[in-house]
């Protein structure tokens, strides 16, 4: 196992690289061939590209890997669930300058809500926000 510390700040990531973490938060660890097999048909990426953002990912910090025989088994070093809170903040800061309201509102109006989701909303609402 590579000797590399989580990092004290959440790595950027792309777009591309939330598909590929997002197979590997799912399994837990994947070898570069796992993610590969799992994109093939979802995506139309060859392998070194897939190659190439689990390299990016390990620069940055949000991927680890020890070697297994002729394979690298990768896992995660940072949690999906911290990664998608700062993604929200810096969608919510970039878009809806940081304010909650404006961005439930933008989503009320132009979108048809279940009664489910209404009710689900006035219960996450209800709580402060906290679930």
């Amino acid at each position: 196992m590579r000797k590399k510390n989580q990092p004290s700040a959440l790595p950027s990531i792309s777009d591309a690289e939330w598909t590929v973490m997002r197979i590997i938060w799912e399994r837990g660890t994947a070898t570069a061939n796992e993610v590969v097999q799992a994109l093939e048909g979802a995506m139309h990426w060859k392998p070194k590209t897939i190659h190439t953002l689990l390299r990016r990912l390990t620069d940055k910090g949000a991927l680890d890997y020890e070697k297994s025989g002729r394979e690298f088994v990768f896992r995660p070093l940072v949690m999906e669930r911290d990664c998608q809170l700062a993604e929200s903040r810096t969608f919510l800061d970039r878009v809806f300058g940081g304010g909650v309201a404006p961005l439930v509102a933008a989503f009320v109006e132009q979108e048809r809500l279940t009664p489910e989701e209404i009710a689900e909303l006035k219960r996450i609402l209800g709580k402060g926000g906290k679930s």
